[in-house]
């Protein structure tokens, strides 16, 4: 395997969608490092309650799972010296499933790696009032509630490495006694339409894996996850990484795409 390495912006990092490139000047100049830093807390979180392997070093903190939970490389800042791109390199190569990586600086070439790679813009919103959502939220406390998220999740964002699906395998159940780490479920006449989490982490809150179910898209169910999970962190800056689809819906709630965050993957 290659490992040319490049620590500056690189002309073959592809920009697939401009509409994902945020139109606003940069209002919030630390998004990038909140963004790394709240996904690492996350990710660690979410590797501590799987029992996974969890590596932290100055420039990245790495999540080495299995076959199917794959490696998740957060990068937390700028510039990697050569003796954590080497770890780094060392690190997807013997790795025994998918190898996915964010990178919120966009400074990180992982391209020698065999990487392909897209851009997604961070958004944050400031402290403020947010109405009720027109859905009950609830923010899960209980297995069953758990493994309800778990299973919406799964199926919309298409992660078919779960798939056959093993309950507890993406949401243990001590995932929710991570410090920092909420699970919200939106619920309609007592069927579960919509999940989503959330992260709170030196001041800040970030949302992850906001999604609904396939028979409730376009019903409101997504907006109410996001309301009902946004009114504990009223008080709290608050962070995410929007997707082409999500970004409108975001700006509707007050957030402002501040900066471009780069996302890569072995598949």
């Amino acid at each position: 395997m290659a490992n040319t390495w490049q620590a500056s912006p690189d002309a073959r990092v592809e920009d697939r969608s401009r509409q994902d490139h945020p139109d606003h000047p940069v209002a919030f100049g630390d998004a990038a490092i909140r963004q790394a830093r709240n996904s690492a807390a996350f990710w660690a979180a979410l590797g501590n309650s799987r029992d996974h392997e969890v590596i932290r070093r100055r420039s990245f903190l790495a999540v080495v799972g299995g076959q199917r939970a794959g490696t998740r490389i957060l990068l937390q800042e700028p510039d990697p010296d050569a003796h954590e791109l080497a770890e780094l390199t060392e690190l997807v190569g013997r790795s025994t499933g998918p190898v996915d990586a964010e990178d919120p600086f966009s400074s990180t070439d992982l391209s020698p790696l065999g990487m392909r790679n897209w851009q997604m813009p961070i958004m944050v919103r400031p402290p403020g009032p947010v109405p009720a959502p027109a859905i009950e939220v609830i923010r899960v406390e209980r297995t069953q509630e758990l493994q309800a998220a778990e299973r919406i999740l799964i199926e919309g964002f298409e992660l078919t490495r779960f798939s056959p699906y093993s309950p507890g395998e993406m949401f243990p159940a001590t995932l929710i006694e991570q410090p920092g780490v909420d699970v919200f479920l939106a619920v309609l006449d007592g069927e579960a339409v919509g999940a989503g989490v959330t992260v709170v982490h030196d001041g800040f809150g970030s949302h992850y894996w906001v999604g609904t179910a396939s028979a409730h898209r376009s019903r409101g169910a997504g907006r109410a996850v996001m309301l009902g999970s946004l009114a504990p962190l009223a008080n709290l800056p608050v962070t995410l990484t929007a997707s082409r689809l999500g970004r409108p819906l975001y700006e509707s709630l007050g957030f402002t795409a501040v900066t471009p965050s780069t996302w890569w993957s072995s598949q």
